[in-house]
This record gives structure tokens, sequence and C-alpha cells, in this order.
């Protein structure tokens, strides 16, 4: 049976080329547990491969054909060649962070078939420290990054004693046979539903103007929102090739917390102050900073406790200010500061579809040129800066402790670099992504986050 694949789903498919892969991805550490090597963790690994089991989300692959009028949808395929999906790769001597990042950029750069599902897993050995990694690309049109994060957490425990886990690929429960929720419901559920959805329709649509009305102003008037008409020219902003690069480093979150609380501000706002400072560095030091400030777009998660399981995209965007034009690291973080309450409390007078419709808006330029595969001249942002939250706690497999979660993303036409962050229970991981002919290097960009974070340490008096 076809399952009807969400429209923001399906843009990321029919903008998907060669020079455009359109996955998201993550590398993943796992410290072998006491007394244990890196070869315990793969051959618990490929014991899995040998159960043959995949998890029902996994299983889904892209399919449209006329009986859809050539819309995308999603098949459930009943036979998986894992041999495909799941890949051993080692690294070369030395086995560094250096020669694990080169190998990720590489395979962060290829496209995944689509006539599978869409994922890959690449178990990664020989590094020196004794660690094991594991890299995993999953198409964006399948999960965004809060989705792909909960399908990690389900395959991890916080019991560094629990043994006989799941593999990542593998369900819960294997042989469980899950029911889809439309056939579980009756015929007057179904009428019901609805009726429902048609009443509630009818009120997003009259709610739709006076959201279009007020985001058109705050964009005119240079407020928080999801749209933004002042985003300068930037070496950013060019078409891209289908090479990556990858770098990626980790701050303790306390530090980050700490400079929040003593700034009134959130870990999110000190990401993006961070992210600021860096950028302006980097660009100054070639002679490339634009004199009006860069904005970022910054997607924000609309699940709630009701689509916690959702699959797909459930985000929202706004539009931050990043203060790049000013030279004081406390004056940014506070145009940042600014710039995201205002455009929260947007968001707060709306429902989510409206957030939908107007995000829509703010990314249509883009959403254009990745569909229409060239560069729209109109910059809607110079950068996208998400923070995906992660797991709280310690977290483990068969008692391999995961040691690093760095997150890889998508550069498109137009905005050439990518930073994503997510958070463990201790450390937060700035994850860079970049064309690798636009942005050659991305090593300074990571220095320069470092410095940043500690000159806002020190303006708020750490």
């Amino acid at each position: 049976m076809l399952l009807p694949m969400a429209p923001t789903d399906s843009m990321f498919l029919l903008g998907e080329s060669r020079e455009h892969p359109m996955h998201v991805g993550g590398l993943v550490l796992f410290e072998p547990p006491e007394g244990g090597s890196a070869r315990d963790v793969r051959d618990m690994l490929d014991a899995a491969l040998e159960r043959d089991w995949v998890s029902p989300r996994l299983r889904s692959r892209p399919r449209r054909s006329l009986t859809t009028l050539g819309q995308w949808g999603w098949e459930t395929e009943e036979q998986i060649d894992l041999a495909h999906h799941v890949r051993h790769d080692a690294l070369p001597q030395p086995g560094g962070v250096a020669e694990l990042m080169t190998l990720v950029s590489r395979l962060h750069a290829s496209l995944l078939d689509r006539d599978r599902p869409l994922w890959e897993m690449h178990l990664i050995e020989g590094l020196a420290d004794g660690r094991f990694a594991v890299y995993t690309k999953i198409h964006h049109a399948l999960a965004d990054g809060v989705a792909a994060m909960r399908l990690l957490r389900s395959a991890l425990s916080e019991d560094q004693d629990a043994r006989d886990m799941p593999a990542p690929w593998e369900p819960a429960a294997p042989r469980l046979e899950l029911v889809p929720a439309a056939a579980a419901e009756g015929a007057a559920d179904l009428a019901g539903a609805a009726a429902r959805a048609a009443r509630a329709a009818i009120g997003e649509a009259m709610g739709l103007v006076p959201a279009l009305v007020d985001t058109v102003d705050r964009a005119v008037h240079g407020r928080g929102g999801t749209l933004a008409l002042a985003a300068p020219s930037s070496l950013l902003n060019v078409p891209i090739g289908g090479a990556r690069r990858f770098a990626a480093r980790s701050w303790p979150l306390e530090r980050l917390r700490l400079v929040a609380k003593c700034a009134d501000a959130t870990i999110n706002d000190v990401v993006l102050a961070m992210c600021a400072g860096a950028l302006r560095t980097f660009l100054a030091d070639i002679d490339a900073l634009p004199a009006e400030p860069l904005h970022a777009m910054v997607p924000v998660s609309l699940r709630n406790e009701q689509h916690r399981g959702g699959e797909g995209n459930e985000i929202g965007m706004l539009t931050c200010n990043l203060g790049t034009h000013l030279a004081d690291p406390e004056e940014r973080l506070g145009v940042v500061r600014a710039a995201m309450a205002d455009g929260k409390d947007a968001m707060r007078s709306r429902s989510a579809t409206q957030i939908r419709a107007m995000s829509a808006l703010g990314v249509a330029p883009l959403a254009l040129g990745i569909v229409l595969g060239r560069h729209s001249p109109i910059r809607p942002a110079n950068v996208m800066i998400s923070n995906v939250p992660g797991p709280r706690a310690p977290l483990y497999w068969n008692g391999a402790r995961m040691t690093a979660l760095y997150p890889l993303s998508i550069p498109v036409d137009g905005q050439a670099l990518n930073i994503t962050c997510t958070s463990t229970d201790s450390e937060i991981a700035f994850g860079l992504t970049g064309c690798r002919r636009t942005v050659p290097a991305l090593a300074p960009l990571l220095d320069h986050l470092d410095t940043e974070l500690a000159e806002l340490e020190r303006v708020v008096g750490l």
C-alpha cells in the first residue's frame, strides 16, 4: 500500500540532485564497556546483522506512479538488504579525529539509493583511542533532526548494565506487527475526524490573513519572525557543489548554561551568539565581512506530546539578526536575544498551521531554489543554524557508552554552510557541514567558536 507523503517532505526529494544531497546525518562515538574493545562493539553489531530485523520506519522507500499522479508516497519494503544499508569502514593510520572527519565528509557527499529505503549506517573502526564510531545518514524526506534524534534515542539505554539491546536499525519489539492508524479506525471515527478537520481548516484559513500581515510588517521593520528582508550578500550565499566538508567539536554544556544564566538569555541564544562571533571573525580574516549584519534561519520544532513519534518534518522557522556588524560580543548577544524573543512572541500567538504557512513564506526563495535547481537572487538568510535537543543522561548500547554525538546537515544553493548543534548529558556538539568548494576550511571556524565562548564568559563576568 502506498501511503501519501506530506508536501514538506516531498520537497526534499524534488530538490535533490547529484550536487544537492538531501539527507541529514549523525556521527556517534562509543567507548567499549570496561574490559572490552572496539572489536567487541563490532561483533555485537555484526550479530544484529545476522538477525535481519529492521524497524518499520526504516523499511519505507519513496515511490510515485501514474496512479499517484506523479506525487511521491511511501511504500513498505518487505525484503531489506541489510548488507547494503549497514556497511563497515576502517580509518587509515593514525586513526585520529582528522581521518574520521575526512571519511565522514566523503560519506556524507554521496546520494542515497532511491530504489531502497533512504538510509545508511557505517560502522567505523580503527580509532587510535580505542573507541568505535557509527555514522548514519537518513533522507530529510523521511525524518527531520528531532525525529532522527528520537530514532537514535530509542536504540540506547540509560542503564549501563543493559544487554541484548537491539541495534539502531532494529525495532524494540522485532516480531510486533504494527497496524496503520487508518486501518484501526472505524468508518464513524473517520467521518468524525474529517468533520473536525474541516472545521479546523476553516478557522485556520481565517487566521492566515492577519498572520501574513503581521509577518510582512515584522520583516519590513526588521523585527524577529519567520521572514527576513535584510540579509546581505556574502560568500556563503552562492550556488554550491556536491562535495562536502565536515568539522565538529564539543564544549561543556555547563559553560553555555552559565553564560545564559548571567546574561538572562537561553542556551540557544548563546549558541547563536557563538556562531555570530565566529562567522564575524572568519569573514573578517578574509576581508569578506558584510557591513550589514548576517541573518540566520533557525528551525523550531513543532512536535508536541501528541506527535512525539511522528515521522517526516514538523518544523517552523525563525530568522535571527546575528549582529555581526557589532564588534562587542555582549552587544551581539543582546541583538540575538532580542530577535529570538521577538520571534517566539509572534509564534505564541499563532497555531502550528499558521506557523508552518508563515515559515513556508520565509523559506520560499530557498525552497524554490532547491526544487528548481537554481540559486534564487532573494536571500531569506545567510546561514542555517539549528540546535536539536539531545539526551539528558548518559546513554549506553549494550554497555558501550556514547561519548560523542556530532550532527551533520544539508548545505543548499544560497546557504553554503549549515551549523547544527546537539547536546548530550554534559556536552554540546557543533557540527559544521559545508560545500567543499565554497568553504574549503572549517577548522578555523571551530577555533573561532572556542574564542567566542571565552569572550562571552568574560563579558558576563565569569
